[in-house]
Parts: C-alpha cells; structure tokens; sequence
C-alpha cells in the first residue's frame, strides 16, 4: 500500500498516524528558494513515513506564518491565527485516524503550533507538533539551511549569491521584522556550508523525529 494518503481510496486509509509537513513560503536570501523550510519538512516526514509503516504521509501546508518576512517579493503569509485555525481544523477532521505529526521546518510557527497543540489537547485529540533543533544553528538562510538546501536540492543553490547577514537577537527579529534587520534577508552566515554537513545534520534530525514519535506513540 502507498504510503501516501493522497494516493489511496477511502476503503484504504484505514487508521494510520497522519504525518503533516509544515514549511513556509517566504524570502531565504538571494540563494536559496522561497519554499526552502517546507521541502525540509517534507524531506524529514518522508524519512518518518518510510521508517514506521504505522505513519502515512499527509498533505503539506506550505503556507503559513511569515509576517516577519513582510516586504521580500515572494514572501506569502496567512499569519498566527490562521495557520493555528488551519492546523487545529486539520486534526479534527482526522478524527478517523490514530492521531496527526506535525513535522514543522520554519521557526516564526512555532506560536502557531504551541497554539494548535492546546487546543487539540485540551479536546484529547492525538497530535504530536515537532520540529528540529540545531544548537548554534543560524536564525534563517544561514549555513544550517543552506548546507541542508545543498543535501536535498544543490540543484536550487546559487552559493555565488550568498552573503552574510547579521545574528540579531530573536526578540529583535520578532519586534522589527527580518527586513529592518538584513537588506538581504540572510540572518547567520552562509560561508562554508556544505552537503556533508548537510546529510548530516538530515541524518540528526531525521533520528531525533522518529525518535520523539516512537515515545508519543508508546
């Protein structure tokens, strides 16, 4: 059987654990593409699904909660409140499954997922909100994203338009937006990203994924 839920008819889907990838569409610098966090989710949700056949691979929300990004041609947002309403409605019309992954790629939804898990929560719905960690990483289209852009897509890369950008504080960034900050949206330091450390890093959070559902499944 797929292992994509879209792909199956109705009598098919029985009761799996519906992992959803979360990214975003927004601004990345001027080398990396605007749906850099949610082919990162995507990539990290297919690692899940492949590795627990109790998982099936839902559909990804790619558009969520970039505001900060506000003034960057490209950048497209639905805010907070939506993208909590969006996710809360998605895993209550999943009420025919084991329970909802969240597999989330971009750090400005972490408010909208704190938010949806309260809810779900509070109606004993199942669901699981994840996302990577990376001690040290950059803020945004630094060298983790993009050494991680060169393990799954090198092909979207242009590492001769990457610059540095400063590290501003997150507090800073959540008050002024990433546009008063970096004229060129980069937040951290592309220099000497690689695809080595990219795979590795994959490899990291991939585990720590499978990892944290195998502890909510049990």
């Amino acid at each position: 059987m797929t292992d994509a839920l879209g792909a199956r008819a109705w009598p098919d889907v029985g009761a799996p654990v519906v992992v959803v990838p979360v990214g975003s569409f927004e601004q990345h610098g001027p080398h990396l593409p605007l749906d850099t966090d949610t082919r990162v989710a995507a990539a990290l949700a297919s690692v899940l699904v492949a590795a627990r056949p109790v998982c099936v691979l839902g559909p990804t929300v790619g558009v969520t909660a970039s505001g900060e990004h506000h003034g960057f041609p490209g950048t497209l947002s639905i805010g907070v409140e939506t993208t909590t309403a969006v996710l809360v409605e998605l895993a209550r019309s999943a009420d025919w499954s084991a329970g909802v992954v969240f597999v989330n790629g971009h750090g400005g939804n972490a408010a909208a997922l704190r938010q949806a898990a309260d809810v779900l929560a509070g109606e004993s719905r199942p669901a699981l909100c994840w996302g990577p960690r990376v001690p040290g990483g950059d803020l945004h289209a630094g060298r983790t994203e993009t050494s991680l852009m060169l393990h799954l897509a090198p092909e979207l890369v242009r590492l001769d338009l990457a610059v540095a950008g400063p590290r501003p504080p997150l507090a800073e960034l959540v008050a002024h937006g990433v546009r008063a900050l970096s004229p060129s949206g980069v937040l951290g330091d592309p220099d000497g990203a690689t695809a080595n450390e990219g795979a590795t890093l994959f490899d990291t959070l991939a585990a720590d994924l499978v990892a944290t559902v195998d502890r909510w499944l049990a």
